[in-house]
């Protein structure tokens, strides 16, 4: 194996962290591909849920600081590698703080080359957004929330990945 020392470089564009990792032989390395970290309110990501259509979404709150979650996101990373075509989104939610933005989130996001889209909640008071998510949610994390042609399912809860395909597979059976 051949070492090639590689530059990160961060551009904040138009509210999006775009993370580059680009070897010095001048090609960008296969396992270390864009990081996309779009910071967004809590009316953005439900919208997009509303306007999905057919497409179900597994939404997974989570953040850098809590250890159930990071545990998790590999069963979500791997979820979306089985599932990404089969009309099947998922998109991971962090709760950090919005300043973590590019000291944590980002970095944290690219070390662990995660596939899905991975979004930063532009929200800094959680409880007036928790109980948008779902009503019965006391603001744990990990939280899950499954969501297809406004048909939804919130889980609270740490998932393996059996778990997490178990209940993607009975939501989408009731699905319309």
């Amino acid at each position: 194996m051949r070492f090639v020392p590689r530059i990160n470089s961060a551009l904040l564009i138009m509210g999006c962290l775009v993370v580059h990792t680009i070897s010095l032989a001048g090609q960008v390395s296969a396992s270390a591909s864009t990081v996309l970290v779009t910071p967004q309110t809590l009316d953005e990501v439900m919208g997009r849920l509303a306007a999905g259509g057919d497409t179900t979404y597994v939404v997974n709150f989570w953040a850098t600081w809590c250890k159930p979650c990071v545990a998790e996101l590999p069963h979500f990373d791997k979820l979306y590698r089985e599932q990404r075509d089969s009309g099947v989104v998922v998109l991971l939610v962090s709760v950090d703080d919005p300043k973590e933005l590019t000291k944590k989130v980002a970095p944290f996001v690219r070390r662990k080359a995660y596939l899905p889209q991975v979004v930063l909640l532009n929200e800094s008071k959680p409880h007036e957004w928790i109980d948008r998510v779902d009503p019965t949610w006391s603001g744990a994390i990990p939280a899950t929330l499954f969501f297809r042609n406004g048909r939804r399912l919130f889980r609270e809860t740490e998932f393996t990945f059996e778990e997490l395909r178990h209940e993607l597979k009975e939501f989408m059976k009731g699905s319309p």
